[in-house]
């Protein structure tokens, strides 16, 4: 959508064509809270996988919580936002059983991530370990748990719409 129709939407005066988008959570934390809500408001269906139920209590009311991995299919984002937990290793393989778009760990790129060691663990195979992206999100030098939310839900639409990021335009 171009010209006149996309300043329309800008302005709230029309609907923007929306494709079905899901973005799984994976773990109750900070940055899910805000992950959770700005993802629903740029459109995603949202969802909160939390193992451990009683974690899930700093998540608001009107979020879908799940103690297992939901179904997934090619609509759905998967972002792991602790990358501490003992149960990465299985979250992340029950993602990868599905058919995410995309999987991504939070993490900061200048360590390894334990999520390699936690899969092969696993016996996950070298080629699905590759499928799950770390770092996550645009290069913004967030550091609060908002700024880290609002940086990876950029890098997805980003990565949806086939754009770099950041403020390099074609």
């Amino acid at each position: 959508m171009t010209g006149p129709e996309a300043c329309e939407v800008a302005q709230g005066k029309a609907e923007a064509e929306r494709e079905k988008r899901t973005l799984v959570a994976v773990f109750a934390s900070p940055v899910a809270r805000h992950l959770l809500g700005y993802a629903r408001d740029v459109g995603y269906d949202v969802v909160l996988y939390e193992p451990d139920a009683a974690r899930a209590t700093d998540v608001p009311d009107g979020f879908d919580i799940r103690t297992s991995m939901p179904e997934l299919d090619g609509s759905a984002d998967v972002v792991v936002t602790d990358h501490h937990r003992p149960e990465l290793g299985p979250a992340l393989q029950a993602a990868l059983a599905g058919h995410a778009r995309w999987i991504g760990v939070l993490g900061n790129p200048r360590h390894p991530g334990p999520h390699v060691a936690a899969l092969k663990t696993l016996g996950v195979h070298d080629a699905d370990i590759a499928r799950v992206h770390r770092p996550v999100g645009l290069n913004i030098g967030s550091r609060t748990p908002p700024e880290i939310a609002i940086a990876t839900i950029a890098g997805l639409i980003a990565d949806r719409t086939g754009r770099p990021g950041g403020f390099a335009f074609p």
